[in-house]
């Protein structure tokens, strides 16, 4: 095995790690943004307002996102085995 074979899957277990966090992470973000405008033009200053729509945008994010999320992860699974398999002989 070549350094560059395993920068490649170093590389690719970088990538599929984005692709499984993306999703959970941008969406309690952008809600967060979006509370955080809504609570400076309300002038409401009280933190725990943000809690319960941070947590639902993150369950609905998880349950739209998790198929792509496990197909991603399925997907370089098989890479990293077919590599490990024509390592092995």
């Amino acid at each position: 095995m070549q350094d560059l074979d395993i920068a490649s899957i170093l590389h690719g277990g970088m990538i599929t790690a984005f692709k499984l966090c993306a999703p959970l992470l941008l969406a309690p973000l952008v809600c967060g943004l979006l509370i955080a405008i809504v609570q400076a033009i309300t002038q409401i200053s009280d933190s725990t307002v943000s809690f319960l729509p941070k947590l639902m945008a993150t369950g609905a994010a998880a349950w739209l996102a998790g198929p792509f999320m496990a197909r991603s992860l399925s997907e370089y699974m098989h890479v990293i085995l077919d590599t490990l398999v024509s390592i092995g002989g």
